[in-house]
């Protein structure tokens, strides 16, 4: 077992486990982390607790020193230079005529590099773009095209459950989404009910979908003919938790039966 502590970072709500590195970390601390890009500045969410190796992807990166005023200023002043880096990036990728659309920058603690996020429909060749940002700000340029998901996990905001975005929440990765999941759980095919804000199925369709499958097995399949005492008629609509079915006849209408009592009248 590991000492771990949850940090955030970049603002959002997505955890990264990190040694706490023996101090005496609590709560809503501001932390220096050493990341994969560098010294970054996170709040911890989570408090030092133990974790089993096979739930961590080790090495185990450490928290290097709880925040100072220094640092605190240092990363202030970072954020506002990329902010304006992003503005004057968006500006010549126009000038350029480049189908980018700018979602983030970031530079590192030690300002050794300056990251940018966009999103394109398309390949983009952006030689000329990264060679006049390198120019202006003297340091390593990385641009990164980024997937409209992974837009929605870097930006976040709320679902349509009215809570935050899972992906800029608690997702690791994203895992495939398909239409049939939807229809799996005979949610209307409306884009607007289920897309998320990303403009993509919702990340959430795949949490129930194993469960909706397992209770369906007993049930049967929409559009089935079955025989009743009231006649001949045609499954329209079920219940999968209530295990119920709704029947369309041609002369009486739709009528709800038990499905237990609905086989059993047909077997």
């Amino acid at each position: 077992m590991y000492d771990v502590v949850g940090v955030a970072l970049n603002n959002s709500n997505e955890l990264t486990y990190y040694s706490p590195n023996s101090l005496p970390l609590k709560v809503k601390d501001v932390v220096v982390v050493d990341t994969e890009n560098g010294l970054q500045i996170g709040v911890v969410k989570k408090a030092v607790y133990q974790e089993s190796k096979d739930n961590l992807s080790m090495p185990l990166s450490k928290v290097v020193r709880i925040a100072t005023k220094k640092d605190l200023d240092v990363d202030k002043r970072n954020n506002k230079e990329a902010s304006k880096a992003l503005k004057y990036a968006k500006k010549v990728a126009k000038d350029l005529e480049l189908d980018m659309n700018f979602v983030d920058a970031k530079y590192t603690f030690s300002c050794n590099q300056l990251y940018f996020y966009f999103v394109s429909s398309a390949r983009v060749d952006f030689r000329e773009l990264a060679k006049k940002l390198a120019q202006k700000y003297k340091t390593r340029i990385e641009l990164r095209q980024i997937g409209v998901r992974d837009k929605a996990k870097r930006v976040g905001g709320l679902g349509p459950c009215g809570l935050f975005l899972c992906c800029n929440t608690f997702l690791t990765d994203f895992t495939s989404v398909s239409i049939n999941m939807a229809k799996n759980q005979m949610l209307a095919l409306n884009p607007t009910k289920i897309n998320g804000v990303c403009g993509r199925l919702l990340c959430c369709l795949n949490y129930e979908d194993d469960v909706y499958t397992e209770m369906k097995k007993d049930l049967p399949s929409l559009g089935t003919i079955v025989e009743t005492k009231e006649g001949v008629g045609k499954i329209v609509s079920m219940d999968v938790f209530k295990k119920t079915v709704k029947v369309e006849y041609k002369n009486q209408g739709i009528i709800e039966y038990d499905s237990k009592e609905l086989f059993a009248k047909n077997n």
